[in-house]
């Protein structure tokens, strides 16, 4: 297996150029050997502290030390998780005019953007169909994503999430891909009931830690998300929960987010890169730098070393010519096709940028977690 170094830029035919000896340029000795010694110790089973990774934080600046945390946390994915790259794809089965006031959504009724569709629940053929197309691209899994605050608060004349699992039942029968879903809070009898549909994995992202939560959705509680994600577990199925980062957090907010998300063994972590949508409450909020970025990917992956750390929305338009950097950076997974509100590459170009770094597109192993209690 090629093993291409994280220390690279890429050229402007997209092709990866090393850089030699990156750390001997202005890196301290001491820095090098804490990155190593942090990685040996996550390798061999131990967790880090709330308090080492706000130093990491703080202590890594420029981009040649970001590229050295990097290739730390690259050999902490290789360690724990392996080559194999984790690749899902997503439907957006209902779209627009929801409840939510989620400040980073343009699908909210409170501020709904001007290109953002709306319309009611999806057929299952129209389903069936996209799910059919998802496997045919290399997706091993394909959530169906819905609107509004969840099936918890739904009328109970609708029928809806009685056809969400008729159609996860013909996803099953009539594919070989995995149905996941994304509706929304659920009640543990809801939870119970996708669980013997046939789902085995849920997407309901935290967003953000609890303590920046209200200032970018006030209609319900980060409480609220996180009680969903324990029924989810209790029901048996695994947790694809995650969370946006650049919406304006500080960094403890994200090692707050990270250490919430060790703290509840979710299976599997979507890291989101805010896209900001016109009319939306953070459409002026400034791009992530993406050299931030892998920063906050490769500390993740320090945090979550067992964990499934997927590249989700927003990858394309912040991470630009860097993109496949993630990927040698902690990320092992990968949503593909296009995201609910705006689009993605192509899944032919994934594989390529897959097959140029040595990693392979699949379905990744969920690796038994274990928590530490220093946080």
């Amino acid at each position: 297996m090629v093993q291409v170094p994280l220390s690279t830029h890429l050229q402007g035919d997209g092709s990866i150029s090393s850089l030699e000896n990156v750390p001997a340029q202005g890196i301290s000795q001491s820095l090098q050997t804490w990155l190593k010694d942090l990685a040996d110790r996550i390798i061999s089973g131990d967790s880090i502290s709330r308090s080492e990774a706000i130093a990491l934080t703080q202590q890594i600046t420029t981009q040649d030390e970001i590229l050295l945390l990097c290739e730390a946390a690259d050999r902490v994915r290789q360690a724990c998780c392996g080559n194999i790259v984790d690749l899902c794809s997503i439907i957006n089965v209902k779209s627009g005019n929801c409840s939510e006031n989620c400040g980073f959504c343009s699908q909210s009724a409170h501020h709904p953007g001007d290109n953002s569709p709306v319309y009611g629940l999806k057929s299952p053929e129209e389903i069936l169909a996209q799910a059919k197309a998802a496997e045919a691209a290399g997706a091993k899994r394909f959530c169906l994503v819905s609107q509004g605050r969840g099936p918890k608060y739904s009328s109970p004349k609708s029928t809806e999430f009685e056809q969400i699992l008729e159609t996860v039942k013909r996803i099953q029968t009539e594919t070989q891909i995995k149905p996941c879903c994304a509706l929304g809070e659920l009640t543990p009898s809801q939870a119970t009931a996708l669980a013997e549909a046939g789902v085995t994995r849920y997407n309901h992202n935290l967003e953000a830690s609890e303590n920046f939560y209200p200032q970018i959705v006030s209609t319900h509680s980060w409480r609220d998300r996180v009680e969903t994600v324990k029924n989810l577990k209790a029901a048996g199925i695994q947790a694809c929960t995650g969370g946006i980062l650049g919406m304006g957090e500080s960094w403890e907010d994200r090692i707050d987010l990270a250490l919430a998300l060790r703290e509840l063994e979710v299976e599997s972590v979507p890291l989101n890169l805010l896209n900001p949508r016109e009319g939306t409450p953070l459409s002026d909020q400034p791009k992530l730098d993406p050299y931030e970025a892998l920063k906050a990917i490769a500390i993740f992956r320090l945090i979550l070393p067992k964990q499934i750390l997927r590249y989700a929305g927003g990858r394309e338009a912040v991470m630009g010519e860097l993109q496949s950097l993630g990927l040698k950076s902690g990320i092992n997974a990968m949503l593909i096709g296009n995201y609910l509100t705006t689009l993605g590459q192509s899944p032919e170009q994934d594989q390529a940028m897959l097959e140029s770094l040595g990693l392979i597109g699949g379905e990744a192993p969920v690796l038994q977690l274990s928590v530490s209690s220093d946080q």
